[in-house]
């Protein structure tokens, strides 16, 4: 297995961010028994109930509710959970862009979800973030 990078200049240049086919959505479900765990991208317990995401035809089909329609991108770089500052650097370049994102650190990869009316220039924001680290 290939060492994860906490080097902050490397991982910004190696942003290289993927948009994920598909519109994605939050919802919230008190038990994850009636869901079909196969279609959840992301299941995280809080206090209140599960948190899942998952594509939005998923949800329609079991009259899951949400309120808004996301689109998925991943940071392809292999980035450490250690890695300081990566979050904060796309996160902020996203927000100089009038830009809502939601992140989930996956053990190999960031994982960015923003409104779907956002995604060009959320893309075009990271792209820009990683060719500036250069």
């Amino acid at each position: 297995m290939k060492k994860a990078t906490t080097n902050l200049t490397i991982l910004l240049q190696n942003l290289k961010p993927t948009l994920n086919p598909g519109e994605y959505v939050f919802c919230t479900i008190s038990s994850v028994g009636k869901i079909n765990m196969e279609e959840i991208i992301m299941i995280f317990k809080e206090s209140e109930s599960f948190t899942v995401v998952l594509l939005r035809e998923a949800a329609d089909k079991i009259g899951l509710g949400y309120d808004v329609v996301y689109s998925w991108i991943t940071l392809t770089v292999h980035s450490s959970l250690e890695a300081i500052g990566l979050t904060a650097a796309f996160s902020n370049a996203l927000s100089d862009q009038n830009i809502s994102c939601n992140v989930v650190a996956g053990f190999y990869h960031d994982h960015i979800f923003v409104n779907i009316k956002d995604t060009a220039a959320s893309i075009h924001a990271l792209e820009k973030l990683s060719c500036e680290s250069l």
